[in-house]
């Protein structure tokens, strides 16, 4: 049994039981990962597919069994690694970000800017996605830590921390109607057509969940995954944006006005993971503190030893 072997029973999983995907992720051939496969169904006694032909179509009953275990072996093999850099090579190393695109485009940069001064050696990756996406790079091992609002804390394979709270605003150009001085109201709000995010996005469960509460039916014209589309067709008159707050820069966004929100829907809360066991190397602590200052090492090491299930507040 070898590790080659264990990555590709993982792999052709992930993939979907497409082995020449399979072979492109780990830099060999098909021929060479079906070897794999079979030599440790040899060893183990046991069939891990179901095949038709030379197909993989599914996982055998002992193989959803295995499987977990396979993972497990897989993930403490990377642990390992990751604690023998930490004593060699404790400043240098990859770290491999996912998030949204509300969280890297605006709570990110100043957190990646003053991490870089004091780890000039580190290697920053950043994925976006979803935050389902992004719980699953986690997952999967290929993030090494998580931002997003909405999804982290639904998965127990996840160490899930909360960062910062905020709200929405609404932007609208110059001379908006909503920019009489009257307060905003979700029955005001309604009278214009609006701009938001896709559904599971950036807090768009509140702002629904705000409207059904008052039994008003908002006019949703068109919804975006990130804010500066939203804020693109805010700006050309299609409707009204209902964004994050952080997303309204006043000097970048000079052709729109920001109405605070606040009041209408539910305060959000952006939430930080990893993955369940995971080695956190020492400038990985960092990073997080860095994001999130009441993060401290040992608030992290804390919810790392707490059950799952056990939540955490700032």
């Amino acid at each position: 049994m070898n590790f080659q072997q264990l990555r590709s029973v993982r792999e052709a999983v992930r993939r979907g039981f497409n082995l020449t995907e399979v072979a492109q992720a780990l830099h060999t051939s098909q021929p060479g990962v079906s070897r794999q496969i079979r030599e440790l169904e040899d060893e183990l006694g046991i069939e891990l597919f179901v095949r038709a032909g030379k197909r993989l179509t599914g996982l055998t009953e002992p193989g959803t069994q295995v499987l977990p275990i396979i993972e497990r072996l897989l993930a403490d093999s990377d642990n390992l690694r990751n604690a023998s850099r930490d004593f060699s090579q404790h400043d240098a190393g990859p770290l491999s970000i996912a998030a949204t695109h509300s969280q890297a485009r605006y709570a990110l940069p100043s957190a990646v800017r003053d991490f870089r001064l004091l780890y000039p050696q580190v290697t920053l990756n950043l994925h976006q996605g979803s935050p389902r996406q992004v719980a699953q790079m986690l997952i999967s091992g290929e993030a090494d830590i998580g931002i997003a609002t909405e999804a982290l804390a639904q998965y127990d394979q996840l160490v899930t921390l909360p960062c910062y709270r905020w709200t929405h605003s609404v932007v609208v150009p110059i001379g908006h109607p909503l920019l009489d001085g009257q307060p905003l109201t979700l029955q005001r709000l309604a009278r214009h057509p609006l701009v938001t995010y896709d559904a599971g996005y950036t807090g768009r469960s509140h702002i629904d969940e705000a409207f059904a509460r008052e039994g008003v039916q908002p006019s949703i014209v068109l919804t975006a995954m990130d804010a500066d589309v939203i804020k693109t067709y805010a700006e050309l008159g299609l409707g009204v944006g209902v964004v994050a707050s952080i997303a309204y820069d006043e000097e970048r966004d000079r052709n729109l006005r920001a109405i605070d929100a606040g009041h209408l829907f539910a305060v959000n809360m952006t939430r930080l993971a990893f993955r369940r066991g995971a080695f956190l190397r020492g400038y990985v602590y960092s990073f997080i503190e860095t994001f999130a200052p009441p993060l401290t090492r040992r608030v992290v090491e804390q919810a790392m030893r707490a059950e799952v299930g056990e939540s955490f507040d700032i």
